[in-house]
């Protein structure tokens, strides 16, 4: 079993995007950055903002969700971290807000950062923490897909997409450990 050697959240760059739903990917990293004393810095070999502890990385791909996978191999390719030892944030629609899964491999569902990373890596086989934002059609609104990503939650979602926020820094020290199952566990179970 192996521990995390990179830890990177999705997102768009820039201020317009800072507060979108397909930024939960950067938030989770800001946080953990923020537990750990990481240092986000823009690294411009790695196209994002990158920080380190030890042999962990943190990394914000400062490309735009769908060109993502050219800063994480760009990363894991110069420290030689396979893709067992990666772990992706990012949002996820077939989740109610507030909901979170971890999982290794699978597909893409349709996310263009995951696609990107895929195609970059040649394989699916890294780790995913999937941030519920929910569907707009389960969420009873008319929204296209496109737009209800890159619109900020409704107030009644802020608060559960936080609360799934706070829960998997709860787990990090089991990630962190490379215990995934242990973290699914707690993470999968309700919420608290």
């Amino acid at each position: 079993m192996s521990t995390p050697r990179l830890i990177v959240g999705l997102g768009n760059p820039g201020p317009e995007y800072e507060a979108t739903r397909h930024n939960v990917g950067f938030w989770f990293v800001d946080r953990l950055a923020a537990q750990l004393r990481i240092d986000l810095a823009p690294q411009g070999k790695f196209f994002g903002k990158a920080g380190r502890a030890g042999e962990l990385w943190l990394l914000q791909p400062t490309t735009f969700m769908n060109r993502s996978g050219q800063s994480v191999a760009a990363l894991a390719n110069f420290y030689k971290i396979s893709p067992a030892e990666i772990l992706v944030i990012h949002d996820e629609l077939d989740i109610p807000p507030g909901g979170i899964r971890l999982k290794q491999g699978g597909g893409n569902g349709g996310h263009n950062g995951l696609k990107d990373i895929q195609a970059k890596l040649g394989t699916p086989d890294f780790w995913r923490l999937r941030l519920g934002i929910g569907h707009p059609r389960s969420l009873g609104l008319s929204q296209q897909v496109v737009d209800f990503v890159l619109h900020q939650p409704r107030k009644e979602e802020q608060p559960d997409i936080e609360h799934a926020l706070d829960r998997c820094l709860l787990a990090w020290p089991k990630i962190a450990a490379g215990d995934f199952a242990g973290a699914q566990q707690q993470l999968h179970g309700k919420a608290v």
